[in-house]
């Protein structure tokens, strides 16, 4: 008797009440979609290096940066070149405040033209001008900095794209598996052997697949507008397809990635102009000291019927006798300044290499991690599950050892992939950093 109500068990359960029908609708919808697939439109792959070059060429921050470079170089020969000079025109009446009364019956009314100009310290607009070149240098490393670093969040927006479409492809297959264990559970439930929650538990792991591709989706989407807004490509566009990861080679040493950080690293750059454009500051403080000079040439004009014309030659100088109060705090300033531009470059140095090291080190250890992966977890991890399945379908192993077995498939197949990524990722920070190129196709960074 407990026998046939055990075997009778199910039929109770799975039409207690109408909404046992539905769920039983929707889960053979569920496995109808592991087992067949759903129909995904085929899009073509676009090559990274196409999205580098179309980001290079169209990104906003990368072109308001370059104009900023551009701007900058413009400075050099404004602040280089001599003062405009000052052409004054003169007028002397006597007996009347109207202009040239009296010019005929005044052997003191005059009329004049002049010219002066003003003529800083020798050395002084030199200075300036090389001072401006080295501000356009840092613009230059600013703009190489920026676009280094466009493209390295385009190349982390594709990888994490490939990421989750291979993973996608590993819910979707693994589904396949869920579905032996979801059938191996019912039929030993059927065959009284199994237990109701044996199943349920099952069902509970193929909605949570489903669950984590929704998830997928919608990463997918987050990477897809932050890859647009790089590209500055419409939102509405069509969404791009990436290619599929492949391990890339790291053919250098850390010393050799290190000693080109020091010569092509803008940041590196940057601050090392920073600390010329300083020295050429307290350069320029010392001439402050000395005084400027002003040239004036006039020409005066009375009654040429009684008089000969004047002419007059003016020499100036702006000479600083408030040393005290403004050219020593000056000084003072510009070799402070030199001074904390120099911590600045050894700080900024030493934060390259300290990124540089974490990014060789991930490159590294996740290469390790994918020879792991590949050559003993997920092939030990299948055929375990391979062979506990075949145990639990004879009745000599329990449920939960057979889907913990799945589930380590399935996490190991995405810490694989996550890993792959991850290395991607590192490559892609070494060559924002010290501006080599890791892969034969690929823009320069």
């Amino acid at each position: 008797m407990s026998v046939i109500m055990r075997k009778n068990a199910p039929t109770r359960f799975w039409f207690r009440s109408s909404n046992s029908l539905l769920l039983l609708f929707w889960l053979a919808r569920v496995s109808s979609t592991f087992a067949q697939g759903e129909p995904h439109p085929v899009q073509p792959v676009t090559p990274l290096v196409e999205l580098l070059q179309e980001a290079e060429q169209n990104n906003p921050r990368i072109q308001a940066a370059r104009q900023g470079w551009k701007a900058a170089q413009q400075v050099a020969t404004q602040v280089s070149t001599l003062p405009d000079p000052q052409f004054q025109v003169q007028q002397f009446s006597v007996g009347s405040p109207r202009p040239f009364a009296g010019y005929t019956n005044s052997d003191f009314a005059y009329f004049g033209l002049g010219v002066s100009q003003d003529f800083p310290y020798p050395g002084k607009l030199r200075l300036k001008g090389e001072m401006a070149r080295r501000d356009a240098d840092v613009s230059q490393q600013q703009y190489e900095s920026v676009r280094r670093a466009v493209l390295t969040g385009v190349k982390a927006a594709y990888f994490q794209l490939a990421y989750l479409s291979q993973t996608l492809r590993i819910l979707e297959s693994n589904g396949d598996l869920l579905q032996q264990v979801e059938k191996a559970a019912d039929a030993r439930y059927r065959s009284g052997m199994g237990t109701q929650q044996d199943l349920l538990r099952s069902q509970l792991e193929k909605t949570k697949l489903l669950g984590e591709i929704a998830m997928h989706h919608l990463e997918v989407a987050k990477s897809q507008a932050q890859l647009k807004e790089l590209l500055d490509r419409s939102q509405s566009s069509p969404d791009i397809q990436s290619a599929d990861l492949t391990e890339t080679p790291l053919p250098y040493r850390f010393e050799d990635l290190l000693a080109a950080t020091k010569t092509q690293n803008p940041q590196i750059a940057a601050a090392e102009k920073t600390v010329e454009h300083q020295k050429l500051q307290v350069e320029l403080a010392h001439k402050d000291f000395y005084p400027d000079f002003n040239l004036q040439y006039m020409w005066q004009r009375t009654d040429p019927t009684q008089f000969r014309a004047y002419y007059m030659l003016t020499f100036g100088a702006r000479v600083p006798i408030y040393r005290r109060r403004k050219q020593r705090p000056e000084l003072a300033q510009a070799e402070a300044e030199l001074s904390r531009s120099h911590s600045e470059a050894e700080a900024q140095a030493q934060q390259v290499a300290a990124q540089l090291r974490t990014a060789y080190d991930t490159a590294q250890q996740t290469a390790d991690l994918l020879r792991i992966y590949k050559q003993g977890l997920i092939p030990q991890a299948r055929t375990a599950f391979k062979a506990g399945i075949a145990v639990y379908q004879n009745n000599r192993q329990d449920f939960q050892s057979v889907l913990s077995s799945f589930l380590d498939v399935l996490r190991l197949d995405e810490e694989y992939w996550k890993n792959e990524a991850e290395r991607e990722n590192a490559l892609a920070r070494l060559e924002e950093l010290t501006g080599l190129s890791l892969r034969e196709e690929g823009v320069k960074q």
